[in-house]
Formats: C-alpha cells, sequence, structure tokens
C-alpha cells in the first residue's frame, strides 16, 4: 500500500485525543446529571444507562475519523500501466546579457523583467521542450532543450552581464547558437525566443534571420527597455553610467525597427515589454502556439496505482450510521417498541 499524501497520517494522534475528549465528557456529564438528581430518580427519568453501549459509540466515532484520515491520505494498491505521451514544440530562449541590459528604463532593470517573465513563461508552457542561449559579444548554449523546466531554472537564475567576458550584442552568433542547439532530423516544430534590446553592434542579426527562416525556424522577438533610451551602468562596484569622449550620457535605446525585421523574416511575431507581467504569457498563446503545431515530444508506458480511498470513505459512513442508531438508555428502547406497535 503507498498514500498519495502521506503526511495527512501525522494527524492520526487525533484519535488519542478524540478519546480522551470523549472520556472527559462521559464524566462531566455524569456529573451533571448527579447534581441534578440522586440516582433512583435518574434511573426514573432517563432509563437504566447502558455504560457499554456509550462505549462502543465513542469507539465507533474515533474509528471513523481514523478511516476518514486514511481516506484523505489517498490510499492506493494495486496498479495498471497506461500509454501516455507528450505533444509540443522545440523552443531556444535567447537571452540578452549585454551590460546595456543592466539600463533601468524597465524595472528593476531590463535583464531583471527579462528573468522574471521567462519564469512566468515556464509556468505556462505545454508540453514543450526549452533551452536557454546566453549572449552578449558572444554566445552559449546554457541549456539544452529539456523538459525539465526547474533545471532550466537554475541556469535561468545565473544569467548576469558578466556570464560572457565578451563584451557587445551579437545577435547573429545568438541566432546561430540557437539554430545550432535544434535537432532538424526531427519534425517537431521550432521556436526560437530573441529577448534582447536589440542593439546588434555585428549587424548579422537579419542575416542570420534569413538563415533560420530557410531552416523552417521561426523567431518570436521580445523587446526589452524604451525606445527613448536609458544611461548604461557601469561595472557592478564602480558605480555611474558610461560616457563619451566628450563626457556625455550613452543612452542605449530599443532598437525596435531592427528586431521587427528579424521576427518578420522568419515568420514570427515582435511584441514590446509593458508595465505587465503577462507579455511573454501572450506572445506564446497568441504567437507560438498560432504559428506552430505540436508533434511528440515524448511517449511511453507509466504505472499508474488504483486508488482505495472510497473503500476507508464508505467505512467511516458505516461506523458513523451505526454510531447514530445504537441507543444508550432502556427508556428510549421502550420508546422505540412503543414507537413500532403503533405503525
Amino acid at each position: 500500500m503507498t498514500f498519495d499524501h502521506l503526511w495527512i497520517l501525522h494527524f492520526l494522534w487525533l484519535m488519542p485525543l478524540a478519546v480522551l475528549a470523549l472520556v472527559a465528557y462521559s464524566r462531566k456529564r455524569k456529573k451533571a446529571m448527579e447534581r441534578f438528581a440522586d440516582a433512583e430518580l435518574l434511573a426514573r427519568l432517563t432509563g437504566r444507562d447502558q455504560s457499554r453501549r456509550r462505549v462502543l459509540k465513542g469507539l465507533l466515532l474515533v474509528g471513523a475519523l481514523g478511516l476518514m484520515l486514511f481516506a484523505l491520505a489517498g490510499p492506493r494498491w494495486g496498479s495498471h500501466y497506461q500509454e501516455v505521451s507528450q505533444k509540443g514544440v522545440d523552443i531556444m530562449i535567447l537571452a540578452d546579457v549585454s551590460r546595456s541590459m543592466e539600463v533601468e528604463d524597465v524595472k528593476p532593470s531590463r535583464l531583471e523583467r527579462a528573468k522574471r517573465e521567462i519564469l512566468d513563461f515556464l509556468k505556462v508552457v505545454q508540453g514543450d521542450r526549452v533551452g536557454l542561449v546566453a549572449f552578449s559579444g558572444a554566445a552559449f548554449v546554457q541549456c539544452p532543450l529539456t523538459l525539465d523546466y526547474a533545471a532550466l531554472e537554475m541556469f535561468l537564475n545565473a544569467l548576469k552581464p558578466d556570464l560572457i567576458p565578451v563584451p557587445g550584442t551579437d545577435l547573429g552568433a545568438a541566432i546561430e547558437a540557437g539554430l545550432s542547439a535544434f535537432d532538424f532530423t526531427s519534425e517537431t516544430d521550432k521556436v526560437m525566443l530573441l529577448i534582447t534590446d536589440g542593439e546588434d553592434n555585428e549587424k548579422k542579426g537579419l542575416e542570420a534571420a534569413q538563415k533560420a527562416a530557410a531552416e523552417d525556424a521561426k523567431i518570436f522577438v521580445f523587446g526589452m527597455g524604451d525606445p527613448s533610451g536609458g544611461p548604461i551602468p557601469l561595472q557592478e562596484g564602480k558605480g555611474g553610467f558610461k560616457k563619451d569622449s566628450e563626457g556625455k550620457l550613452i543612452l542605449s535605446k530599443l532598437d525596435e525597427e531592427s528586431l521587427k525585421k528579424i521576427a518578420a523574416t522568419s515568420g514570427g511575431v515582435y511584441v514590446r515589454s509593458v508595465a505587465g507581467d503577462l507579455d511573454l504569457d501572450i506572445l506564446y498563446f497568441e504567437g507560438i502556439k498560432s504559428r506552430t503545431e505540436a508533434q511528440t515530444l515524448k511517449s511511453g508506458k507509466i504505472k499508474v496505482y488504483e486508488e482505495r480511498f472510497t473503500l476507508f470513505a464508505l467505512a467511516a459512513f458505516l461506523f458513523l450510521l451505526l454510531e447514530a442508531v445504537i441507543v444508550t438508555s432502556r427508556s428510549r428502547e421502550q420508546r422505540a417498541k412503543r414507537r413500532e406497535q403503533r405503525a
């Protein structure tokens, strides 16, 4: 026997407490009756007390409590095998970790907002394999395609501007790295989710998007930041912002035009991050799901245990039913017989 919610069995200690409570109630009731009248008068008024039946009623109540706890714990025994399959698409998330992603034109920063959006995204994906590429001036596959979203979250938490020592933003390298992570021998639809502020220093993003389109891989772009831009913080611990040779602040602006072209070239969609927390969720359901077709990613047989909680619930109900019909005094028995005779 196994239990679906084994922790509920810890509440079985309520049974001895219930016994103590019933004993205390019985003694309190007896003392109250003794204060009301003497034993001979009580016998005339209430009939002869049946202490054994009271004990039986108490045992039935405590037994019903134990059976209900067992039912809530979800007892299972016996099993059968069931054929299951998991369908979805392959999604590579391309996350920009360049220094410009530290700009705070979206709160708390572009990178932190992107990480939060991805975490929300992982909560709504429906059986898709998801991987992660981190990029700045170079790109690396941080997590290959997987159905283990918890493992991917571990890699996601490690995304920081100093993760990749190569400065700059190379969208072409990011898309190339994303393509390299796909298995093109499978028929699964392939999607890249590019999360960036769009500052393509190498100007190779559009060319890589054309290559992705040729491989039938769609790029959905999520723009981080504001078109009006914001100052770029210096490295952590130095304070201040980046300035040009003339001492003027260098502003990092969201390049929406380039990102829209990349998305359109590959058959994807461009969306800009706004104040809401469901931007990527909308992009997933209204973009990725509507433009791709789920394929079987994993199939096999799983062992399914038979749920047996109904047996314990039924037994608890019978215990309570028996407890309700047991009478505890002769006068009640006599009244019941009279009603039967009249009927």
